[in-house]
Order: structure tokens, then sequence, then C-alpha cells
């Protein structure tokens, strides 16, 4: 399980404003085991910098992340071996095959090479990765190279599971696969966070979704709450409304 307590984020401005920018405000919310949670907002809602704190990249100036009850400032050598994540940035090694993609996050995590192996064959399969697995990196398409990310980020067994907008760029049927992989986690008890801008696809993953805008959570629920909340027969008309709401809703 994963809490994010009342997290808060501020950057320089630029140029000559010497105010901060405030990138994320006071955002609160719990993610469950055996849930797929969704970050839902606009391009620059503060969705990333969200995660990044989540994930102990960044740290906040206020506020607190606890990942299984542990705190991510207090501990976050013993946060990140409980998290599996997949940054904004894939950022594979193009030299390497996908096999050694995953190997050496493997061995970063101190596995031994039968529990490398044996752990690159599950992904593998459940990722649909069998036939570039021994190619390199370069050349590589942008759902390959997700897959990739995704099955380094996961080569450790985690419980918890980050994902920042996991199916952008992908095609349909590659974005289908990945769905599909996605509850498996869930089904798996794993806590699984996601972020996405995309309406179709949170609302056909998500037991529950926070909605982000200019930096902090104006709305949280189920589909159906959020839909009755904000008095919208469907989603994407709810977050229309919610996101315009100065003052915010909590559901």
């Amino acid at each position: 399980m994963i809490v994010a307590e009342r997290l808060r984020k501020t950057f320089p401005g630029k140029g000559k404003d010497k105010s901060r920018v405030i990138a994320v405000d006071e955002v609160g919310f719990t993610a469950h085991d055996g849930q797929i949670t969704g970050l839902l907002g606009p391009n620059g809602a503060g969705k990333t910098t969200t995660l990044r704190m989540l994930y102990t990249l960044m740290k906040p100036e206020s506020g607190r992340v606890l990942v299984d009850g542990v705190d991510a400032a207090a501990e976050p050598e013993r946060v990140r071996r409980s998290l599996g994540v997949l940054p904004d940035a894939r950022g594979v090694y193009k030299r390497l095959t996908a096999r050694e993609n995953i190997e050496y996050f493997g061995r970063l995590h101190g596995m031994d090479r039968a529990a490398i192996a044996e752990r690159t064959a599950r992904l593998a399969a459940a990722l649909q990765m069998e036939d570039f697995l021994d190619r390199a990196t370069e050349g590589f398409s942008q759902g390959q190279r997700t897959k990739t990310a995704i099955a380094r980020a996961l080569v450790h067994d985690p419980k918890n599971v980050i994902l920042d907008e996991p199916t952008n760029g992908l095609d349909v049927m590659t974005t289908r696969g990945l769905r599909g992989f996605l509850r498996e986690l869930r089904e798996e008890g794993r806590c699984v966070i996601f972020s996405s801008h995309i309406m179709q696809e949170v609302a056909a993953l998500c037991d529950r979704i926070v909605i982000i805008a200019h930096g902090r959570v104006v709305a949280q629920g189920t589909t159906d709450e959020l839909r009755v909340a904000a008095g919208e027969p469907n989603l994407e008309d709810a977050f229309v409304k919610l996101i315009g709401s100065e003052e915010g809703l909590q559901a």
C-alpha cells in the first residue's frame, strides 16, 4: 500500500520571476494492495512530480510518503526495494539486448542469475517479448522499449508498481496487451499506480481515480462516485467539470 500525505513541491520561477512555482500542493491519497489507482489529469497538472516523490526521486518540501508503512524520507533504500517503477524517461541501454537490460537491473537488486532468468522468462511471456528478447534495443519501437523498461522495473518482483503514462505513444494492440498485464498485477495482489491523461484508459482499468489539476487533488473516488459527485453521465464530462472547479471536490 502507498500513502501520500499532503505532498507539496515547488520549483524556482523562470527568468526574472523570483517567485516559486507550485507544482504539487497538498496532494494526498491512498493506493491499496490488489487495486489499480489512476492519477488522471491534464498535461502539466503535477502527476509526474507526484510520482517522482512517491518513488523517492524527489523529496517533498512538506508531507510524507509511506510505502507499506515505511516512511520514504527516513528509509528510502528500503522503500526502493519494494517498488517497481516505470519513469517518464524510459532510458533503456541501446547497446544491450532486452534480456541484458533486465539482467543488469536484476543484478543491481542483488538477485542471482537463476532467479533473474526465471523472472525474465515469466515477464517476457506476460509482456509478449519473446520475439525481441535477445535483440539489441537500439532500433526498438516505442512499444518494445516500454515493455523492456517495464520488465526491467519488475524483475525483482516488487509488491508496489508505479507507472508514468505506460501506454503513451503505443499502438492499439500493444496498449491492449499492456492493459491485460496491469490487470494481472492487480490479481496478484500488488498495489499499482499509474498516471494518464487518457480518460477511457483510466475508466477501463482503475478501481479508484485521483484527479489532479493545477497541482491539487480536485476529486477522488471510483468512476461512478466521480460521475455522481459531478452530476454528469460519463467520466469525461465529470472530469471537465471537476478540473474547472476552483474549490475542488472530494468524492
